[in-house]
């Protein structure tokens, strides 16, 4: 049985994977409306993987005997400068979340909750995984550059990329 403080964390996680979902689809809406077709699918895909993320803890928190709660999301951004500036805030939100999770993990050895400890290890390795793959996406833009041809380059190089589960690195497209 869940303590209400590790309900409470994991409800508001719940609600940080939702806002990451939607963050990203309104980030792809943003690239398709710039002709950046690659990155736009690219972002869409990790969209529905946030959501994924949001499933399993939603369903984890319901196989406890507890229930989850959802809230009402705020509007994300949905201007940007450029696309470099897009996938700067896509880093950025993942060492967000990669911070809530750890403060979800300390909760729950605190609590000596190690039902839930074991489950969100899986969150631990998945964060890792996730802040690498933006890091390879900035380090594509550094690269590549994001103007003029290399906006092409690039834009065609970030659609080929998937998005990874833990244990997996990020991968082109096959």
């Amino acid at each position: 049985m869940l303590s209400e403080k590790m309900l409470a964390r994991l409800n508001e996680q719940i609600a940080l994977e939702f806002e990451s979902a939607n963050l990203y689809l309104q980030m792809s809406a943003w690239c398709l409306a710039h002709g950046l077709d690659g990155c736009g699918r690219f972002l869409r895909e990790h969209s529905q993987e946030e959501m994924g993320h949001m499933f399993r803890l939603f369903d984890y928190v319901n196989e406890t005997g507890a229930q989850a709660v959802l809230r009402a999301l705020e509007a994300p951004r949905h201007e940007y400068g450029s696309v470099r500036e897009v996938f700067e805030a896509t880093f950025e939100h993942e060492r967000f979340i990669t911070g809530k999770i750890n403060e979800l993990v300390d909760t729950a050895f605190a609590e000596k909750d190690y039902s839930t400890f074991n489950f969100l290890q899986w969150y631990v390795s998945e964060q890792h995984e996730e802040e690498a793959l933006f890091q390879r996406v900035l380090d594509l833009v550094e690269l590549v550059g994001s103007d003029g041809k290399g906006l092409f380059h690039l834009d065609r190089e970030i659609g080929k990329l998937r998005t990874p589960g833990p244990g997996t690195e990020a991968a082109p497209a096959g």
